[in-house]
């Protein structure tokens, strides 16, 4: 059979670019698979995906152009249905064999054989192999459908829909036109360059040759991530060449990628005095709308440079870049005009502008939110010892610039606006700090507030929002988190742990819900839901950072109220586990935890004068030995040495389940022995649950 490259592609008009990526994998990887199922190309072929503006491709490499016959057997009947007493075919065999389009002759060749406890009738036969130009119109469609694409268009008087106008169609397997049709287009070998650059129309001589054609013709790079690190290696050059830093720039990177075909980057400048608005609204403005890369000095000051990246390569670039001068003005103006407004009038000013605004239609305004937060934010910074007047102040302050001209342009600006525009109020640092830093962490990764003023108003931003929704019954559920609440759960964890901040998870909680207006939070039980939600998604944030599940488990199962002090807690379980006592504790842990599940009622105080055996006698001297050490080491929040005191048990422990019976007939020796192990157990497990660790 004839092996040769395939290439198919699709000719569009542009694409949305921030989903042209994933359609561009997509779209080659469904193809690949499509080939490969029907024995067109082998398990391992080598395939490249291409997607730029206005168009999607794939080329898959050793495609044959038909597959090789195959022998495939099915079942036929059991042959108690198939054969009369004479072994003849029944008219029922007969039937299907005639509606599978087997010949009568070929009866005598079937294959008799056991199916399960019955003998059936198995018939083999050799299927020719797919044509490639029978089914890779089929297989393009295939791909097409399987595009994660949210809206498809309708275009011309056919009936075809994709999300964008499709032109043309090209399949090609090496030199030869691949027949078919496909989204009403007949396949050919002819595509499009560049808009302005290409010749025109431009012929494809074969597979192989559609990207050098295309880039040496059509003056396009077809290959989405050879374009993006074309466009970075130009971006980082000419930033070394300004003597300037591009700053954070990835996901810019990405969208202008997939806006180009052809990128060349050139250098921008805007006037000095627009430096004197805040850079974020600068960096936003020229990002977001402009797609310009804005120039950062040393210490991360905006400078007023900016790089463009054109999809135009010419000898005089000067119109390109004073016209993207031109463009970038006004709307730097308008930056300054807003930013200029907005401070005309103080933050505590806007307030009352808050009272329309619905936060939840159930849970009040976003005014009733922050006089809730103001309270919050007051007890968590006393608990803290923090400056508690700021805390409130910031509180109070943090959701008036929701209502800012700025923030109403820029929505995530919220926050970094408040700061300045606290600052220009004559708040103190404190109180604007704490205002941006209220939304931190934004996202994985993200910095935590700096101070115990802006983490007692993070904690209760998140605090009343998770406290609120799932007291009114709102709960994440699957993939459905319309209100970030799980977001919200793992900033408040990570706030706790990684500051850290000595707070008990169950008080916070019950801080916030005292906020709302009593018999608002109707959902039964929604306290002890949030932890248990809380709880799952810390033992998750741990996972991903690497620590072992069992060793989560077994501090995570104790529920402990200080988050805080989780990460001593897994330390310490970790170098438990590795003392060669920790399996055979472990082990008697939770025959320990498993005995006292059965017993009746509560154990109480093991007496010295009931035991009898020297092994329990041993063990009880071992407790009251340790005892105090354990206590101090965990109340001065040493537990690693806490844990390698409590291995010195082994021996005791041991002795005592190969000497004693514990569930003795007379009652009271059980019940003594039970409390004796009871009393173990409560030592044992202060820092973790031990047992958790017994495979």
């Amino acid at each position: 059979m004839t092996s040769a490259t395939l290439l198919v592609e699709l000719l569009t008009e542009e694409l949305p670019p921030k989903a042209l990526p994933r359609l561009g994998e997509t779209f080659a990887g469904k193809i690949a698979e499509g080939l490969k199922a029907k024995g067109l190309a082998p398990a391992d072929a080598a395939f490249r995906a291409f997607a730029s503006p206005r168009r999607l491709a794939v080329t898959v490499a050793n495609v044959a152009a038909e597959a090789a016959a195959k022998e495939v057997t099915e079942k036929l009947m059991p042959v108690s249905v198939a054969l009369d007493a004479d072994g003849r075919p029944t008219p029922a065999l007969l039937k299907k064999m005639e509606a599978k389009g087997i010949a009568a002759e070929a009866a005598a060749g079937f294959e008799r054989r056991m199916d399960g406890k019955a003998e059936a009738l198995f018939h083999t036969a050799t299927v020719p192999g797919a044509k490639l130009a029978d089914v890779l119109s089929a297989i393009v469609q295939d791909a097409i459908k399987a595009l994660p694409i949210p809206k498809v268009m309708h275009w011309g008087d056919g009936d075809a829909t994709f999300v964008r106008p499709v032109h043309k169609l090209t399949m090609l397997h090496g030199a030869e036109v691949v027949p078919g049709r496909v989204l009403d287009l007949d396949s050919g070998r002819t595509t499009r360059g560049h808009r302005f650059m290409s010749r025109g129309d431009i012929d494809i001589a074969t597979a192989d040759a559609y990207e050098p054609t295309l880039l040496a013709e059509g003056k396009v790079i077809p290959s989405f991530a050879e374009r993006r690190d074309d466009i970075e290696r130009q971006l980082l050059a000419e930033a070394a060449k300004q003597g300037a830093l591009l700053g954070e720039y990835a996901d810019l990177l990405d969208e202008v990628a997939a806006l180009v075909e052809h990128p060349t980057v050139y250098v921008g400048e805007f006037e000095s005095e627009f430096l004197a608005v805040p850079q974020e609204c600068l960096i936003l403005t020229m990002r977001a709308n402009q797609k310009y890369f804005p120039l950062f000095d040393g210490t991360g000051k905006l400078l007023n440079r900016f790089l463009i990246v054109s999809n135009m390569r010419v000898a005089d670039p000067s119109n390109i870049i004073g016209g993207n001068a031109r463009v970038v003005r006004p709307r730097l103006s308008d930056a300054r005009f807003f930013f200029e407004q907005d401070k005309k009038q103080p933050l505590a000013a806007r307030l009352p502008r808050l009272a329309p605004v619905v936060y939840h239609n159930k849970l009040g305004s976003v005014l009733e939110r922050v006089e809730r937060l103001e309270a919050l934010a007051g007890a968590i910074a006393a608990q803290l010892k923090a400056d508690v007047t700021a805390a409130k102040r910031a509180a109070r302050l943090a959701k008036a610039d929701l209502v800012t001209d700025m923030v109403g342009e820029f929505p995530e600006l919220q926050g970094i606006m408040g700061r300045y525009y606290a600052l220009a109020d004559g708040e103190g640092e404190v109180v604007a700090d704490a205002i941006q830093a209220h939304y931190q962490p934004r996202f994985a990764g993200d910095a935590l507030p700096a101070g115990n003023a802006a983490a007692a108003v993070a904690l209760a931003d998140k605090l009343d929002a998770l406290v609120g929704f799932f007291g009114i019954g709102m709960v994440p559920t699957g993939d459905r988190d319309p209100f970030a609440l799980r977001r919200a759960a793992l900033g408040v964890l990570r706030i706790l742990m990684e500051t850290p901040l000595p707070l008990e998870l169950p008080r916070l909680i019950e801080l916030a819900a005292a906020g709302f207006k009593p018999g608002l939070l109707g959902a039964e039980g929604f306290a002890a839901q949030l932890q248990d939600f809380m709880f799952e998604r810390l033992k998750n944030l741990l996972r991903e950072r690497g620590r072992d599940g069992a060793v989560i488990d077994a501090v995570l199962a104790l529920r402990p109220a200080r988050i805080d002090l989780v990460p001593a807690k897994l330390a310490a379980v970790e170098a438990f586990r590795a003392l060669p006592e920790a399996e055979a504790l472990a082990a008697a842990n939770k025959r320990i935890v498993n005995i006292l599940k059965k017993a009746e009622g509560e154990p109480g105080e093991p007496d010295i004068a009931l035991l009898q055996e020297e092994a329990e006698k041993a063990l009880f001297l071992r407790v009251v030995e340790v005892a105090p050490l354990v206590r101090s080491h965990v109340a001065n929040e040493d537990y690693t040495e806490a844990l390698r005191v409590l291995a010195g048990l082994r021996g005791a422990v041991d002795q005592f389940f190969e000497d004693v019976m514990v569930m003795a007939e007379e009652p009271l020796t059980r019940q003594n022995r039970l409390a004796l192990l009871a009393q173990l157990a409560g030592l044992m497990n202060q820092v973790a649950d031990i047992s958790r660790l017994s495979a």
